[in-house]
């Protein structure tokens, strides 16, 4: 399923979007099996290494999401490049872009080799620490094949040419999946190496997937007419410093945005092994369900900065109101699932441990909710980019998810909020979570009606 040109009128624009978006949420799902097999391995090896993981892989996901939203970000500059007719400066950009990558790639590796003093002050238990740093060491020489694969992957989103990264991404989950068994569990003369055996499976897949992406760059005839493929030119500070413009804004946004999510885990770290177990069971399935909006807002931005690029803002504003349309229908199709099915769910990932699926299953009507309003605000601050808007989502990140959604979830948790008492549960968190992204779904919308209103040609 290839997705079409644009200059094909005579498939519909929702046929278009949707076809995008379906290629990217294949991938993106494949992708995130990963996380869901480790949740799955991990949790039969032992709870112990669950809760480790859910520590870990919190640190993780919220370095390596911020750094990836800085690469990320330059999707709506090269598809408006694209909507332009100037291919090969498409090219030239992708290769400037280099430059912000070696540098994303730099912190990423020292904030991952050095995660002591954060687990000190989010006081995970000591029992926890050691198995979490080996863990996070093994995932730092992970993480530049992991930026560089994203950043071919914003390329081909912004070519509306998914469908490579697509089947790489298929590919690479089959070679994860019993990797990851056996490197957990052992055999064939290797010995159980636990937790790690995750991360070790993972710098596997990542450099081969990037290998992969490497020689398609450099033998697939459809990014000639780019001039990708070229010598590295000296570093163009301004064309640097407009990708930094649009990028730091939409990394820190993504950081603030995830991490709001992810420190939950390390906060419900204190209160125990089935409390950090039944969150990582909830984290993973809102993480997954957060796919589909994720590629509607990939494949609705696409559109939107195509069509700005061209000059067409009555299509763009087009393909912006059928992305919406596509992720409140799917979102509302999803919650109702996850609400109907919460006992089933907990139980296929928790096996056979009734404290675990008792207290999971409780946050999976909460993960419901914070779903629905997820994807309201997922699809808007992708196309608040297409317009140029990155500075305000960060703010509204930082006052809503940040102070309504973790501050009020550790009080609600610990303290107590006004009437209600502490309640000493991670139901806490998720509460506080939904709520905060409700108002931020709130904020969004009318932030991109004034961004689309203010447009020339609105």
């Amino acid at each position: 399923m290839e997705v079409p040109e644009p200059g094909r009128r005579a498939a519909p624009e929702l046929r278009v979007i949707a076809q995008h978006a379906g290629t990217v949420f294949v991938g993106q799902v494949a992708v995130m099996a990963f996380g869901v097999t480790d949740t799955l391995v991990a949790g039969r090896f032992s709870s112990e290494a669950l809760a480790a993981l859910s520590v870990g892989s919190a640190v993780y996901i919220s370095v390596f999401v911020a750094l990836m939203g800085v690469i990320q970000a330059q999707l709506p500059v090269w598809a408006e490049l694209r909507g332009a007719g100037r291919q090969a400066e498409v090219g030239r950009s992708v290769r400037q872009a280099l430059y912000l990558a070696a540098v994303a790639m730099a912190l990423g590796v020292l904030a991952l080799t050095s995660p002591a003093a954060l687990l000190r002050v989010v006081e995970v238990p000591p029992a926890l620490q050691g198995e979490v740093r080996r863990y996070l060491a093994i995932l730092a020489a992970a993480l530049p094949p992991a930026l560089l694969f994203r950043m071919y992957s914003t390329l081909n989103q912004s070519l509306g040419k998914p469908l490579l990264v697509t089947w790489l991404q298929i590919g690479s989950l089959g070679v994860k999946v019993p990797l990851s068994v056996w490197l957990v569990f052992g055999g064939l003369g290797l010995p159980p190496l636990g937790l790690a055996g995750c991360a070790w499976a993972t710098l596997v897949v990542n450099y081969l997937m990037l290998a992969l992406a490497v020689w398609m760059l450099r033998h697939q005839p459809m990014y000639r007419p780019y001039r990708i493929w070229q010598p590295v030119e000296r570093p163009d500070w301004r064309a640097i410093r407009g990708f930094a413009r649009l990028g730091i804004p939409t990394g820190l946004a993504i950081m603030v945005e995830v991490t709001s999510f992810t420190l939950m885990a390390l906060f419900i770290a204190r209160m125990g092994t089935v409390a950090s177990a039944s969150h990582q069971i909830a984290a993973s399935l809102t993480a997954l369900l957060y796919m589909m909006p994720l590629s509607l807002g990939i494949a609705a931005s696409a559109r939107v900065s195509f069509w700005l690029g061209a000059g067409e803002a009555r299509r763009a504003r087009q393909a912006l109101r059928l992305g919406f349309g596509l992720a409140l229908g799917l979102a509302a199709l999803s919650a109702t699932a996850v609400a109907l099915a919460q006992q089933p769910l907990a139980r296929l990932y928790a096996g056979p441990n009734p404290p675990v699926v008792a207290l999971a299953a409780g946050l999976l009507l909460w993960v419901a909710a914070y779903h629905a309003a997820d994807a309201v605000q997922a699809v808007s601050v992708f196309i608040l980019r297409s317009y140029g808007v990155a500075v305000s989502p960060l703010v509204v990140y930082c006052l809503l998810l940040w102070g309504v959604g973790l501050g009020g979830g550790y009080l609600l948790a610990y303290r107590g909020l006004g009437p209600l008492r502490p309640w000493a549960s991670p139901a806490a968190f998720w509460a506080a979570g939904a709520t905060a992204l409700a108002l931020t779904a709130l904020a969004f919308t009318g932030l991109l009606w004034r961004a689309v209103r203010s447009r020339p040609g609105a």
